[in-house]
């Protein structure tokens, strides 16, 4: 991911608990909709997603998933065997899921050409990214209905507000009936909820560390803002955004406002060919920043990118990262 322009590749992403089940099950047509004799239970399912209304009269047998995270929301459910083809790893797939993953073409290293797409004959196609639908790349949403291949965006790129784990039910929720699994969904879901409560109930009573998330940049910081899941997941973990009034999911940010907000902590996203020690060494060698509470102390955690995005590593993600701001409550 890392080839990426940053404003692209995280643009339009869009701390309530979660919500019931059935609220998310999809539009009222779903209720509505007459099975056919002999349809598959469930179905057919229509379901409203980031503007586009699909109605399934089976569940999808040739499902593309374009990023990693979209990946392993497929392979959570144990849809590997309707998995035909992957791509763009930001990190390495989880090791519970790479027997299966190993089992699936890996179309490109990033996203695939439009040939090589429609060459996998897929009948879904799943992006974790808008840039999946890149219409220019002739991967548009609109292009690949008329060719008759449904397709699905994550719902963290039209959320309208905050995204949480609201949005993180809704996701498991859909993907899960679309494919005619909703009871792997609901126990999906509720895992994700166990986990995340158990680390809420640890850390309640901590105090909050500010912290400054650092995905990349030199110039300028490139950091999350107020309206993603990474900024759900730092709160969940028991800290505080320092940058959770930005307007938007991630944004770029001055060094001056990052050593005005003094954070206790530096979150580090670690993806792509930066590493983890260099960015840290970027950060304790600029003078600037050497009374920063977090530099100055060297307090530094980390978490791969893929678990700062909406898909299945949320839980993950709030179990490490409230083991790193909070060690004396793991």
């Amino acid at each position: 991911m890392s080839s990426y322009p940053r404003a692209l590749l995280r643009a339009l992403l869009p701390v309530p608990l979660l919500i019931p089940l059935a609220a998310c099950a999809g539009s009222p047509a779903a209720q509505d909709a007459k099975p056919a004799a002999g349809a598959a239970p469930g179905f057919p399912y229509t379901v409203t997603n980031c503007g586009v209304t699909s109605t399934y009269q089976a569940p999808p047998q040739r499902a593309v998933a374009m990023n990693q995270h979209a990946t392993e929301i497929l392979l959570a459910l144990g849809l590997e065997g309707k998995t035909v083809g992957t791509a763009y790893l930001d990190d390495a797939v989880l090791p519970a899921y790479r027997p299966a993953y190993d089992k699936i073409k890996v179309l490109a290293k990033e996203y695939p050409s439009k040939e090589i797409l429609l060459g996998a004959n897929p009948d879904f196609v799943y992006g974790g990214y808008s840039s999946s639908f890149d219409k220019a790349q002739g991967r548009d949403r609109e292009g690949l209905a008329k060719s008759g291949i449904n397709s699905r965006l994550s719902v963290e790129y039209c959320t309208e507000g905050k995204v949480g784990l609201d949005q993180l039910r809704t996701e498991i929720t859909e993907v899960a009936r679309t494919f005619g699994v909703p009871e792997r969904g609901e126990r999906l879901v509720a895992d994700e909820q166990r986990r995340i409560e158990a680390v809420g109930a640890r850390v309640k009573d901590k105090a909050k560390p500010a912290v400054f998330v650092y995905d990349s940049g030199e110039a300028s910081a490139f950091t999350s803002g107020g309206k993603g899941i990474g900024n759900e997941i730092v709160s969940l973990a028991g800290g505080t955004n320092v940058f959770a009034d930005l307007d938007d999911t991630f944004g770029d940010v001055s060094w001056e406002k990052v050593i005005e907000r003094g954070p206790e902590v530096v979150l580090i996203y670690d993806y792509g060919g930066t590493t983890v020690e260099a960015k840290k060494q970027r950060l304790l060698n600029d003078p600037a920043l050497a009374q920063v509470p977090a530099v100055k102390n060297q307090r530094f955690v980390v978490l791969p990118l893929s678990s700062a995005v909406l898909g299945v590593r949320v839980a993950d993600a709030v179990e490490s990262l409230g083991g790193q701001l909070h060690p004396d409550a793991a």
